[in-house]
């Protein structure tokens, strides 16, 4: 199977990927009220985990210098992770992620919104510029919501997803553990987790 080509998703070149998509129909008068209440979701990135139960990761916005903040994410923002089991020991138990993109479209049928994230170094860590997260720097995490005249939609498209290796000795063995299990699906499972959960109104 190969990975769907959209728009502003990066192109899959190496390593594992993924498409998590979850869709749900709703009366056509009932679609914008539902969407603006599906957009206050995807830009409340600390309250995802209530979206999808015990057990996942906990998410944390970041502005750009290390400092947290419960604003709606900006290209240039960092957002903490906090995965069930053993973080990176450098990163102080976490994963970081950055936002390299965020984009608006729309037409005439229907409306979207992307967010791109990278793994990154721990922002709050200026001494360390070693990637703080179990996939390598190359990895892209794409995060949309959108909805047509009948649907609204919430996915996760992951690209490039190889372990990261910029990173001390017994990290490296946690990294390629914990990417091993994501590139198998484990992580198909928690994000599928969070698109229907994005979608659950009731």
């Amino acid at each position: 199977m190969k990975p769907k080509q959209i728009n502003r998703v990066p192109q899959q070149q190496s390593g594992g990927f993924h498409d998590t998509e979850s869709q749900k129909q709703f009366e056509p008068e009932l679609l914008p009220l539902k969407f603006e209440l599906l957009k206050q979701r995807f830009f409340s990135v600390g309250q995802w985990k209530s979206y999808c139960g015990e057990g996942f990761a906990d998410f944390k916005l970041y502005d750009s210098e290390g400092n947290a903040t419960e604003r709606p994410p900006q290209k240039g923002d960092f957002i903490r992770i906090d995965i069930p089991g053993p973080g990176e020991t450098e990163a102080k138990g976490y994963d970081w992620v950055e936002v390299t993109d965020i984009c608006f479209q729309e037409d005439s049928y229907s409306e979207s919104i992307l967010m791109t994230c990278n793994p990154s170094r721990n922002p709050q860590d200026r001494t360390n510029r070693h990637t703080a997260h179990f996939y390598s720097s190359r990895a892209t995490s794409t995060f949309m919501i959108a909805r047509t005249p009948t649907h609204l939609k919430a996915a996760v498209y992951g690209r490039n997803e190889t372990p990261n290796f910029n990173a001390g000795g017994i990290d490296i063995m946690r990294n390629l553990m914990v990417a091993i299990g994501g590139m198998m699906g484990i992580s198909k499972i928690q994000w599928k987790k969070l698109a229907d959960g994005f979608l659950d109104f009731e």
